[in-house]
């Protein structure tokens, strides 16, 4: 049996069809859950992410435009910004971002890490460490590109190339990994 494109999945659930919307969060969830869950820390605020993520997928499946890019980066873009979101809004006591990307960056692979984490630790590792440090301090503190370039002391151009780079190789390694 073929499976429907993540193209006509989204144009039926554009049109209303439940069981194109079924079809596309049992394609979609573990990697929506997963990437919620390594922005956020928390399988519970992850799990609130991912539904409200699918549910603006549901309401702006209409307007999705194939040339702009594939329906697993809208839908992770998507993902990834509610995070953000939800992370500014419960962040009581915030981490050091310098902290967060030496546990990152240096920290040992720990037995007891999930999976999702541990995908998202050596994934930053096949990184070189400076589009690493970028790409961290932009998924996990939401930093601009001006922002990050501060924070590094380095001009604003090298961290937007870093941060390009860097998310194509990502990009790159989950589409891989997703076919494996």
């Amino acid at each position: 049996m073929w499976a429907l494109s993540d193209e006509s999945l989204l144009a039926g659930m554009a049109a209303g069809d439940t069981q194109a919307a079924a079809s596309f969060v049992r394609r979609y969830q573990a990697r929506v859950f997963g990437l919620a869950r390594a922005v956020l820390g928390d399988a519970a605020v992850a799990e609130e992410v991912a539904q409200e993520a699918f549910v603006r997928a549901w309401r702006h499946a209409a307007v999705y435009d194939a040339r702009r890019g594939k329906v697993s980066t809208w839908l992770l873009t998507i993902t990834r910004n509610l995070a953000v979101d939800a992370l500014r809004l419960r962040r009581e006591d915030p981490v050091d971002p310098q902290r967060l990307l030496t546990e990152l960056l240096d920290g040992e692979r720990r037995e007891d890490a999930p999976q999702d984490e541990e995908f998202v630790r050596q994934a930053l590792h096949s990184l070189p460490r400076e589009q690493a440090r970028v790409i961290a301090l932009t998924v996990f503190y939401g930093m601009t590109g001006k922002e990050v370039a501060d924070w590094e002391g380095i001009p604003l151009g090298t961290a937007k190339t870093r941060l390009r780079r860097g998310m194509a190789k990502l990009r790159e390694r989950m589409e891989v990994a997703g076919d494996e």
